[in-house]
């Protein structure tokens, strides 16, 4: 799987990679639902070969972003264009790779049976269908069962199968929704080196996952969207700029621990104290003051400020 990932990244970009457009591009996108605003105005602009994380609550209007984007339904108001043509072109849809979070292929079909009736659908030409399924099995680390039934798949393995679907035809732009989510760490893994690999060779990939983690791993730049709106994006250094300091300690009065916020935005959880968007530089500073108020200090625990960390942040600020 690894070296038809590496096969990936080496290979030519896209002919369309040289029209200059973005990949995506939308104004103002929005969409209601009788009197429920769906999406608020959503703008932003993704480059050719960019790895773009789509992150937010349940509910917040994630899948009415894709589905917007991938043309499924209509916007209320706004704009939105893809690979430099209007939502919805049909010659533009060729280009395009889709996972979604949730889909289910015929069990009685063989996984080549799949490939094939998606290489039909795509279209792709009829002469370049082996190659397009051999590559696909091959990228996703399913050749071994090529003729076997759906049906006998553990969901890992169909999970993988919609992959080799979303990658059929080489696109320009690839949009994964939830693509790890039934995989064992080999699996994500894997997954990673794909989308690097697409991303390598000027394919856009647009993911949404609820695992952060493999987001802040393989994402050039993120964005949050809650109740609709994005409420922050950017590059992960400018989302992470933060440190988190965990402190251990007793002896402090309520009174006390209200003179530390000087230091951070502080999380009380009695023992434990955690001090946000803390200067390393000044831990010592802390310490001392700790101390002075007559506290014992048992730890000390700076650490970096995860995507999930500020996710949360972002969230409760929007409270």
């Amino acid at each position: 799987m690894a070296e038809v990932a590496e096969k990936i990244s080496t290979a030519a970009a896209p002919d369309g990679a040289a029209a200059g457009s973005p990949a995506i591009h939308t104004v103002e996108l929005s969409k209601r639902f009788g009197k429920t605003v769906a999406l608020a105005g959503l703008s932003m602009t993704v480059p050719r070969g960019e790895v773009f994380g789509f992150l937010g609550p349940n509910g917040a209007g994630k899948t009415t972003s894709v589905k917007l984007l991938l043309g499924l339904i209509a916007p209320s108001s706004g704009e939105g264009w893809l690979l430099g043509r209007p939502i919805g072109d049909l010659e533009t849809r060729r280009k395009i790779g889709y996972l979604p979070e949730l889909f289910r292929y015929q069990g009685w079909l063989s996984a080549n049976e799949v490939l094939a009736l998606h290489c039909e659908l795509a279209p792709l030409p009829r002469s370049s269908w082996e190659d397009e399924i051999k590559t696909a099995l091959d990228t996703v680390g399913l050749t071994d069962r090529a003729r076997d039934r759906v049906g006998t798949f553990s969901k890992g393995m169909q999970q993988r199968l919609g992959l080799a679907v979303a990658l059929l035809g080489e696109p320009e732009l690839v949009f994964l929704d939830e693509p790890t989510s039934a995989l064992d760490p080999v699996g994500r893994h894997d997954v990673r080196e794909i989308i690097r690999g697409l991303a390598s060779r000027g394919t856009a990939v647009f993911l949404n996952s609820h695992l952060l983690s493999e987001v802040e791993q393989v994402c050039d730049r993120v964005a949050v969207v809650d109740h609709g709106r994005v409420i922050a994006s950017g590059t992960m250094d400018q989302l992470l700029s933060g440190t988190t300091v965990r402190v251990r300690a007793s002896g402090l009065e309520p009174g006390d621990k209200a003179k530390l916020v000087r230091f951070g935005e502080l999380d009380d959880e009695g023992d434990y104290m955690t001090f946000a968007n803390l200067n390393v530089e000044r831990v010592p500073e802390l310490v001392a003051a700790i101390v002075a108020m007559g506290g014992r200090v048992y730890e000390v625990a700076p650490r970096h400020q995860t995507l999930e960390d500020r996710f949360l942040q972002l969230l409760e600020e929007e409270k």
